[in-house]
């Protein structure tokens, strides 16, 4: 299990949490084009104060962070050369472990068979599917849900 620090998300993490997002995004969503990373990128400055949003800080720096809304899971991305070493398992068991009334969502898209693997490991399971994202888009999404 990592050694990293789960924290709340500071105004100074900001930036380094859009670059550590556009590398994950690059290393996993191969089915997004440059036009749809810049789309969603620009999302990003405003989730800060929608979602409660915790960082993994690893040797002083960014190395994940999740976001959540109730209990839905927004966005959980890890930095690129960190997969596989359990920070995305430690930020879900933080914000899980802060509210462990289930269930717990997420949506997934089903292009990244990595993530939905990762959620499936953990115990999520398939409630669900759309045809198109949250904006619109047609990047199929499929829903889970956290079964313990």
């Amino acid at each position: 299990m990592s050694s990293a620090l789960i924290r709340p998300v500071l105004e100074a993490d900001h930036d380094a949490i859009v670059v550590l997002w556009e590398a994950a995004v690059r290393a996993t969503h191969d089915f997004l084009t440059e036009e749809d990373i810049v789309f969603f990128r620009g999302f990003l400055p405003g989730i800060f104060s929608h979602l409660n949003v915790q960082v993994a800080e690893l040797d002083g720096r960014v190395a994940g962070f999740i976001g959540t809304s109730e209990r839905h899971i927004e966005a959980l991305f890890v930095d690129p050369s960190q997969h596989q070493r359990g920070i995305g398992r430690k930020l879900l068991d933080a914000v899980i472990a802060a509210d462990p009334r289930v269930p717990w969502t997420v949506d997934v898209n089903e292009q990244n068979p990595g993530a939905t693997g990762f959620y499936e490991h953990y115990g999520f399971v398939r409630i669900g599917r759309s045809e198109l994202d949250a904006s619109g888009r047609p990047f199929p999404l499929l829903h889970l849900v956290l079964r313990r």
